[in-house]
């Protein structure tokens, strides 16, 4: 499924995912968690930020400047509205190009939608726009391959190289692994944490 497929689908759940999560604990135990890892302050950059909400409050609440990058473009203009002192794009991670590094990068249930053959390129990137020192954490699946669901009567694509290859790439790109967990067990949900030290 390309993104900008992707991001048209979201829009039209946009309004209800922000009703849902804004105040929701989904992935807050997890947030903070790295951020204990993280010195006060600087640049943090959201993957997938959808409308905002808890998770970018509490990198506010750390001291950092965030900027949220989604393929929603609804999802974008409500997190503009929802945090006008923070900056937010309509932008594909995949093609998304910057000189900038960041502090602190999140990326929670978003990589898992990119296709299959840019789970590696993009994992990569995101791990060298760390600063030093900078920490890193994002969600995936515990599997490998790619599938299809159903959910909100639309078919959202998935995909993952699994845990093994999820840090290897890290470790090839320079990052030691403070934190690894399949927080959601029996599910294969999983979450890491990284840093440049």
């Amino acid at each position: 499924m390309e993104p900008t497929e992707l991001g048209f689908k979201y829009d039209k759940i946009a309004h209800w995912w922000h009703n849902q999560h804004d105040q929701s604990t989904y992935g807050v135990a997890q947030l903070k968690l790295a951020l204990r890892f993280a010195a006060e302050g600087g640049s943090a950059l959201d993957i997938g930020c959808g409308a905002g909400g808890r998770l970018i409050r509490l990198m506010e609440g750390k001291g950092f400047a965030v900027t949220g990058l989604d393929i929603s473009e609804e999802m974008i203009n409500l997190a503009k509205t929802n945090h006008p002192q923070h900056a937010f794009m309509h932008q594909d991670i995949c093609q998304w190009q910057t000189k900038k590094h960041y502090n602190f990068i999140l990326a929670w249930d978003s990589l898992f939608h990119l296709p299959l053959a840019m789970q590696k390129p993009v994992i990569a990137k995101i791990s060298n726009l760390l600063a030093d020192n900078g920490v890193l954490i994002y969600s995936f699946g515990n599997a490998v391959g790619e599938h299809t669901d159903q959910w909100h009567e639309d078919t959202f694509y998935y995909s993952s190289i699994g845990i093994n290859e999820n840090l290897s790439v890290l470790m090839q790109t320079g990052l030691t692994i403070l934190h690894l967990e399949q927080d959601q067990f029996p599910d294969k949900h999983v979450f890491v944490i990284a840093s440049k030290l």
